[in-house]
């Protein structure tokens, strides 16, 4: 079992880094005390290849020492528990400045205490465990994308962390997909609807796709789609987007949408990114 404390100070940033763990596999328990560190990895031990990954997140919030926490690190490294301490922290400026846009109460701020001077407070509480940590992260400047790419740098799975693109056909009759973050409207296209031998296909069948990509307009409007998707797709990766949902709409979801969503999906994996297609409407 691997398993890695996450500690530092109060507003840095530890719930993200923790959410980020957490959907890269770990399993993720927030406000540990220390004293049961010991006690936990012992059970997560007893249960082979049900915690492979753990992230255990302590602070200050329990107002302790943090003398328990070094003796639980020598009790696991008696146990052969594999650990490390991921030390999340950022500049005092930073820190007042997040407390006073959410709102939210430092730990230490009691009885009138400046917040400041909690910060201050609870940073020279935490100076050994931050002296003891294989990892530091200074969350002053980072975006949530970047903070997001750092602890994935640090100790991400890629073959987890990449995006992944989900392509849906859909008839605007039936509504847009509410999941959908961009939709294109291929309505202006040939309908072969309009023609009997086509109308009871889909855009799956030779026929129907012969008859859609057979017009100059289509070839033009997909060489189009295919240069913005090429350009969108690494610019949301660096964002941190996981999952991005292209929708592809027509009338009846039947027709042009499914014979569009086919092709974009297959260019898509031909980039190198894991895609899958979805034909919302195309058998009703």
């Amino acid at each position: 079992m691997e398993l890695t404390i996450i500690s530092g100070l109060s507003g840095a940033g530890k719930s993200k880094v923790a959410s980020f763990l957490e959907d890269n596999g770990y399993y993720v328990v927030d406000n540990m005390p220390p004293a049961l560190i010991p006690r936990f990895a012992e059970l997560a031990m007893a249960a082979p290849g049900q915690y492979q990954r753990v992230a255990l997140v302590t602070d200050i919030r329990g107002g302790q020492s943090f003398e328990g926490l070094f003796d639980a690190l020598q009790t696991l490294d008696k146990m052969g528990c594999a650990n490390r301490i991921l030390f999340v922290e950022a500049s005092t400026e930073a820190i007042i400045k997040r407390y006073k846009e959410t709102r939210r109460l430092h730990p230490l701020f009691r009885n009138g205490r400046p917040l400041e001077e909690a910060v201050h407070r609870e940073r020279e509480t935490l100076a050994p465990v931050r002296k003891r940590a294989e990892y530091i992260i200074d969350t002053s400047s980072l975006s949530t994308a970047k903070l997001r790419g750092e602890v994935l740098r640090l100790f991400g799975d890629e073959s987890k962390a990449e995006m992944n693109v989900n392509v849906v056909s859909f008839g605007f009759k039936h509504g847009i997909p509410i999941e959908a973050d961009l939709v294109f409207d291929v309505r202006f296209l040939p309908n072969p609807y309009y023609i009997a031998e086509l109308r009871d296909q889909t855009g799956l069948d030779e026929d129907v796709m012969n008859f859609v990509f057979g017009y100059q307009q289509t070839r033009e409007f997909m060489a189009h789609l295919q240069n913005l998707i090429a350009f969108l797709l690494p610019c949301y990766v660096e964002e941190g987007k996981t999952v991005l949902v292209i929708a592809i709409g027509c009338t009846g979801g039947h027709h042009r949408s499914v014979a569009i969503a086919n092709a974009l999906t297959d260019f898509i994996r031909q980039k190198g990114y894991a895609a899958t297609e979805n034909h919302r409407d195309m058998t009703r």
